[in-house]
């Protein structure tokens, strides 16, 4: 009786295993036709990331007359939904592309938490480290402050469609505000909405 149970447990857990190896597959992440989530998946992050890039960009404001580049700072961007969003994977890709573009360079000084590198005020703490060649420690006053600052914020709306179907709207909002002036230089919303079962979640 013990080894037919056991028998029974063993075939179980073979079973169990071997479907979650069929089911499970690479994603082809340029060319994906999968079937849309309510939830926000990364199309959703590429698509509002990719729109405001190409607005930010276009719209000029980032272009210096001498041809030089702005120094910005990544401030808050906040996480307003009902899922656990790590704001980075939006920013990630705006910063990329912003780099891309030849017009900005991010500052890793200073910013919110997530964006600033502590390493660099370390390596200043080495001024007057006899074990250190002072040479190569960056002298005061070096660093160079932000002139634009990146902040953004992205919340959800659940609206009842009908009886079983709900409508979920996501507004990804990003703003550039001048930091010797307060001015903001630019500001966009993208809306990405979703219609699904009530049935389903989503977070």
């Amino acid at each position: 009786m013990k080894t037919t149970i056991l028998l029974l447990i063993l075939m179980s857990i073979l079973f169990i295993l071997t479907v979650c190896v069929q089911e499970t597959k690479n994603i082809d992440m340029t060319n994906d036709d999968a079937k849309a989530v309510l939830a926000l998946d990364y199309r959703d992050f590429d698509r509002a990331a990719t729109e405001m890039v190409r607005s930010m960009i276009g719209s000029g404001q980032l272009k210096k007359n001498d041809g030089s580049r702005y120094v910005m700072a990544k401030s808050r961007v906040i996480n307003d939904t009902m899922q656990r969003i790590d704001t980075d994977q939006l920013m990630a890709k705006i910063e990329e592309e912003l780099l891309n573009s030849g017009q900005v360079v991010m500052t890793s000084a200073v910013g919110d938490a997530d964006s600033v590198d502590q390493l660099v005020h370390d390596n200043r703490n080495l001024r007057d480290n006899e074990e250190f060649d002072q040479g190569s420690v960056p002298a005061k006053g070096t660093l160079l402050a932000p002139d634009l600052s990146v902040s953004g914020k992205i919340f959800q709306t659940n609206i009842n469609y009908d009886k079983k179907t709900q409508q979920v709207e996501y507004y990804f909002q990003l703003k550039v505000t001048d930091m010797k002036s307060g001015l903001r230089f630019w500001q966009k919303e993208t809306v990405i909405g979703k219609r699904g079962s009530k049935k389903s979640v989503a977070w």
